[in-house]
Formats: structure tokens, sequence, C-alpha cells
């Protein structure tokens, strides 16, 4: 069960080179402690245009997203990151999940995405479909009304 104060993000796009990945797209979903509703920010970027774009915010009920948020937490509380911290993106879909909560802080791919070399700590074939399932419901959210 997802504690009742949590926040969590998405990026697409953290794989760069010399110089730093540039976003496609950025999903922030936050609980305040103590609040029925969500607060989902989005920013998306179109093809061939340098920069993010926000979307209007959303506010979601807790109570009808509360499973998929649950089973979100569940999966990043079993799954690696990469070690160091931003060498390679272990999960092979250049994007990264952060989630924050008093219980749980998770986050691959890095603060700066990332940038080259090799991590100690290698994903599973188990462990790839579990980030895509995670994935999945962070976009499943995402488009929810």
């Amino acid at each position: 069960m997802a504690p009742s104060e949590y926040s969590f993000r998405l990026q697409k796009g953290i794989v760069g080179g010399f110089a730093p990945p540039t976003p496609d797209a950025i999903v922030t979903l936050t609980r305040a402690d103590g609040k029925d509703n969500l607060l989902l920010n989005q920013s998306k970027r179109e093809p061939g245009t340098p920069s993010l774009t926000d979307l209007a915010p959303k506010v979601l009920s807790s109570k009808e997203v509360e499973h998929l948020v649950d089973e979100l937490h569940t999966i990043l509380k079993d799954l690696p990151t990469e070690q160091p911290p931003g060498s390679e993106d272990i999960y092979g879909l250049n994007t990264s999940i952060a989630w924050g909560s008093e219980d749980l802080m998770w986050c691959n791919g890095g603060p700066e995405g990332c940038g080259g070399g090799q991590s100690a700590v290698q994903a599973t074939d188990e462990q790839k479909t579990k980030f895509k399932r995670a994935v999945a419901i962070v976009e499943q959210l995402a488009n929810s009304e």
C-alpha cells in the first residue's frame, strides 16, 4: 500500500552523450498528506521543437487511482537502480522514474540522465518487464480524466 504522502516523476529522454539529454516528456504526480486528490503536472516536447510545453494541470481522485499507485509503489520497491547513478540506462527504455515517500526513495537514470559508462548493476529480463509495467502505470495515470 502506497503511503499517504508521496510524489513521483517520469521523464522520457534520459540518455545523453556530451550534452545532457533533452526530455521528450515529464509527468509529475503529487499527493500531500491528508489530501484526497492528487495533482498531476505534465510537460511535452513536440517533435522538432527545442523545449517542453506545459500542459494544464489535472486533479485526480486518489480513490480512483489508488490501485495503480499501490501497484507502482510495490514494483519500484523490488527494482534495482544503476550503480553509479546516471551511468547507464539499465532498463533500455530511455525513461526514468523518481519516487519519493517516507518509506521509499527510488530513482533510476540519475538527476542529469544517463551520460555513459557501465553500471555495476544490470536489470534482468523480469525486472525490465516490471519497469515497463511501471512506466505504463504512470502513462495511464497521465491519461486519466
